[in-house]
């Protein structure tokens, strides 16, 4: 039979005491490291759309509204989304500039309206997010394209001069190769040589067959917003 020294049983506490010194540390490290990726990752979202960000002057007068406009440049459009990660609170945003569309005008009263987006291009700052949304979640071989379009008319959807609308616009959003009836909340304002039209649009990803990851340290909520700012000018 052995009996344990002195010296041995101050041993083992020593080394019991470093062991749980490392284990203290390395979930401290672990608090902190996740604490500064949510704090980064959430200073880097992207504000919303918003047609009052950057407004300038008004080249067009009331008799340059009325008939079809081409959506193009200086549009963006992609999604905002919540995560938990290790029960830290992140959004993530992602955006692309590959926007494009058209519109018809009578009035101050916006009759038709399609807008694409080429769902490939949107990115945030994580390539390895970037390529599971178009690989796994989006499946953008097969379905390259998101699309909203107008159901109905907005009755005095355009302002005039520097005033800003807000009305809200009934229409069908295709993604995923799903088309759903949605409701999107719009501002719309005046900007240069065409209108700013800003919104967002509400979605259940699941009701669009797209399955949010949750891969046990990380979890994405199934619902998300899809948001865009686009800038049609009069088609020549």
């Amino acid at each position: 039979m052995t009996t344990e020294t002195p010296r041995g049983r101050r041993k083992a506490v020593i080394w019991i005491s470093v062991i749980a010194a490392v284990v203290v540390l390395g979930v401290i490290g672990a608090i902190v490291a996740t604490n500064v990726y949510t704090s980064n990752e959430n200073a880097k979202a992207s504000a919303a759309p918003s047609v009052a960000a950057s407004r300038e002057a008004s080249t067009l007068d009331d008799s340059d509204l009325s008939g079809a406009w081409t959506v193009g440049g200086d549009s963006e459009a992609g999604y905002r989304l919540h995560e938990v990660l290790n029960g830290s609170d992140v959004t993530v945003t992602g955006r692309t500039d590959s926007v494009s569309g058209s519109a018809t005008v009578d009035g101050t009263s916006i009759t038709k309206a399609t807008i694409t987006v080429q769902v490939a291009d949107i990115a945030t700052d994580s390539d390895q997010r970037d390529s599971y949304f178009r690989d796994s979640a989006m499946d953008t071989a097969a379905f390259p394209e998101a699309t909203f379009e107008l159901s109905e008319p907005i009755a005095d959807a355009v302002p005039s001069g520097s005033d800003t609308t807000t009305v809200t616009a009934a229409g069908k959003l295709t993604l995923h190769g799903v088309t759903k009836d949605v409701t999107a909340d719009l501002q719309v304002g005046l900007n240069g040589d065409g209108v700013d039209i800003s919104g967002s649009i509400p979605v259940t990803f699941s009701d669009y067959g797209v399955q949010a990851p949750s891969l046990g340290f990380v979890k994405v909520d199934d619902s998300g917003t899809v948001e865009f700012l686009v800038h049609a000018t009069p088609a020549s």
